[in-house]
């Protein structure tokens, strides 16, 4: 299943972590590592081989093949040449067996998925209907778990509680590491790999947290599996930092420092709202409270 790296939800501020929530392993700034609840989960670049398959491709890699080739928006698996350099990220999505009377729209609400991207990814007209039995891949799919029924609120007391203090937009940097998008409020806690959502408006300037290489850059407004314009910066030190929802780019590759202009906020893939989705591999996210 693929959680959705995306809709921009409640409004608490930006948080910080009290300095110590990124510390990635051999020192990025002279610390140590304190591993995320995520594990590494990094995004990966293979050459094509003379030989290779898709599906042996993504055995590889341990993720299914839809996973392959939603990532790289391919549509036909025969483009795919020696040479080809693919992203194979850790995401994927569900397979569904069409039943009588449902649609593209009801698959899409049943799976929190868009229906545009069902019918894009499996060559179907959006406007006609489906037929029963007919098997489909839903791209960033996932099953809702069942939420527990609430407990019973407890009766109010007389006695007064302290109101919370006003909260107030941060510029500060996150213990050793940067703020990729100083101002903006986190609008939703971890979700997906390790992955915080931090809304701003669209073209608010996003900066790399930590300096090192882009191993991944992918601009173009793709689908990318559901992030859209991404950059993904390897710190060379078991940590990656992944920046999704772009409106644009503003690097193509090689190395960044730590406060880099790296791109802009915007609204591009799996998407509600213009926001930056920030993932961090290999470490803890100094987003999360």
């Amino acid at each position: 299943m693929n959680p959705d790296p995306n809709p921009t939800k409640g409004s608490q501020l930006l948080a910080l972590s009290g300095g110590a929530a990124l510390i990635p392993a051999s020192g990025v700034e002279g610390t140590v590592v304190e591993p995320g609840s995520s594990g590494n989960g990094s995004v990966s670049v293979y050459t094509v081989r003379e030989g290779d398959s898709l599906s042996e491709i993504a055995e590889m890699f341990g993720v299914s093949m839809n996973t392959v080739l939603w990532a790289n928006d391919i549509r036909d698996p025969k483009t795919v040449t020696p040479g080809t350099t693919l992203v194979i990220l850790p995401v994927s999505g569900i397979q569904h067996t069409v039943k009588g009377g449902e649609t593209l729209a009801s698959i899409a609400r049943k799976y929190d998925a868009d229906a545009g991207d069902i019918a894009a990814y499996n060559g179907l007209d959006a406007e006609s209907g489906i037929t029963s039995g007919t098997e489909i891949i839903v791209p960033g799919g996932r099953i809702a778990v069942e939420k527990p029924a609430p407990k019973a609120k407890k009766a109010a007391t007389k006695s007064a509680t302290k109101a919370p203090a006003a909260a107030k937009t941060t510029t500060a940097s996150l213990g050793n590491w940067g703020n990729p998008l100083p101002g903006g409020r986190v609008s939703q806690g971890i979700h997906g790999y390790n992955g915080i959502d931090v809304s701003a408006p669209s073209g608010t300037p996003i900066y790399a947290a930590a300096g090192g290489t882009i191993v991944v850059a992918k601009g173009g407004g793709g689908y990318n599996g559901g992030y859209g314009n991404y950059i993904v910066i390897d710190h060379g030190n078991g940590t990656q930092t992944l920046y999704a929802h772009m409106s644009s780019l503003a690097v193509s590759g090689g190395s960044v420092s730590k406060g880099s202009l790296i791109g802009y906020v915007g609204n591009t893939g799996r998407s509600t709202g213009s926001h930056l989705h920030f993932e961090v591999r290999g470490a803890k996210n100094p987003l999360a409270r």
